[in-house]
């Protein structure tokens, strides 16, 4: 077959989030199907990836979007009902690029990765697959609910409505939408009766993240990984910090707490302490995790999986997570990762994982067996293969 992939960052480096998501599948998609990529520059290092792109997509075409278009879009939506997070990445050349690609080349289905870049390709007439890959509005809608300042709340609201509308309408351009947790699926079939919706989970490379014997010994390290400039990441981090950790450290005061992720905001830099490392970008995660005694993941608000978990079950290590990182797991309690909303139970779980070094590893070794059954790169790369052949036929 031969796929177009419409995405709206370049895959590379593949370290987090969708750039993760699309390098992975590419590059398994490539082994069997010809590939050719379109999709936006957010910095010049993005046109210095050539080589490495070009061993997964026959094609490759990038565009510059800059920072004043993507303002000036913003602010002209204002007078409209278009939402804020699909305005930003207006543009005529995006629109063109595509247009022109599609005439001068033969493409049997094209793969458009986030709502974001569904303004591109939904009006083509051609098979097309949508790749939300969660539920949007539902991330915007949980974003609200823990939001505390009124102003910023005000605005969260008005955006919501206008993504909530435009989620449920543009899905049914597609042939399929794919989301990557049942309870993002759900939410669609129940919020915009979307019939057009299914599973494509997110993944692990296993190969990366691969469990080599991990010292279970150890008990003095907490991690959190992620892009630490999102916005669930850094509540998340803030909160772990002033309502859970101190419970743990009154137990364990050795413990330290280790947030590695790029770019740090200054609300997580302000969080440094003598027992709480901010460490910025990180080249090669599994070193952090091989450090790790427990990986902590208490999300407040968000959407669909979360790589931090799906990559501390690869490597044997001991989650404790809250609703947003689990529900879409389709795991039970323990099976690697411990569920837990409360923060005051959420601290005595990781205690109770501290003060243990076989429930530690019997954890671990769970979400390991877990990881490889369920969420390896390999079986969803196949099962999106098969959606694109049903869509093209």
């Amino acid at each position: 077959m031969k796929i177009l992939f419409v995405a709206n960052r370049v895959p590379y480096p593949p370290f987090r989030g969708d750039k993760l998501k699309i390098y992975n599948l590419a590059k398994r998609l490539s082994a069997n199907h010809e590939i050719h990529l379109i999709t936006f520059a957010e910095s010049k290092e993005d046109y210095n990836y050539d080589e490495e792109l070009g061993k997964l997509f026959k094609q490759v075409n990038i565009i510059s979007l800059p920072k004043w278009q993507s303002y000036l879009n913003c602010l002209i939506a204002i007078f409209s009902n278009i939402p804020y997070q699909v305005a930003y990445f207006k543009s005529s050349k995006m629109n063109r690029l595509v247009q022109e690609f599609l005439s001068k080349n033969e493409i049997d289905i094209i793969h458009t990765q986030h709502l974001r870049m569904a303004q591109f390709t939904s009006k083509i007439q051609m098979p097309k697959i949508l790749d939300l890959p969660d539920a949007f509005s539902l991330y915007w809608k949980r974003r609200i609910e823990n939001q505390t300042n009124p102003i910023k709340r005000f605005f969260e609201k008005i955006e919501f409505k206008r993504l909530y509308k435009f989620e449920g309408e543009i899905v049914k351009n597609f042939n399929l939408g794919l989301v990557c947790s049942r309870e993002d699926l759900n939410y669609m079939q129940t919020e915009h009766s979307s019939e057009n919706i299914d599973l494509l989970k997110n993944g692990v490379d296993l190969d990366t993240f691969k469990s080599e014997g991990h010292d279970y010994t150890k008990n003095t390290t907490l991690l959190f990984t992620g892009n630490m400039d999102y916005a669930p990441n850094v509540d998340a981090v803030g909160y772990f910090v002033k309502e859970i950790f101190p419970s743990i450290t009154s137990k364990f005061p050795n413990v330290k707490f280790i947030i590695a992720g790029q770019r740090p905001v200054k609300q997580v830099l302000d969080l440094k302490a003598s027992n709480i490392e901010i460490t910025g970008f990180i080249p090669n995660l599994k070193v952090m995790y091989q450090q790790a005694s427990i990986v902590v993941s208490p999300l407040r608000f968000g959407a669909g999986t979360q790589n931090k978990v799906l990559e501390a079950m690869a490597m044997g290590i001991p989650v404790v997570s809250g609703n947003i990182g689990f529900e879409g797991l389709e795991i039970e309690n323990g099976e690697g990762v411990f569920l837990e909303t409360n923060p005051t139970e959420f601290a005595n779980k990781v205690i109770e994982l501290l003060q243990s070094e076989i429930l530690r590893q019997q954890t671990g070794t769970k979400g390991n067996s877990v990881a490889k059954e369920k969420f390896s790169w390999d079986i969803i790369s196949l099962q999106l293969e098969s959606y694109c052949k049903s869509c093209a036929n």
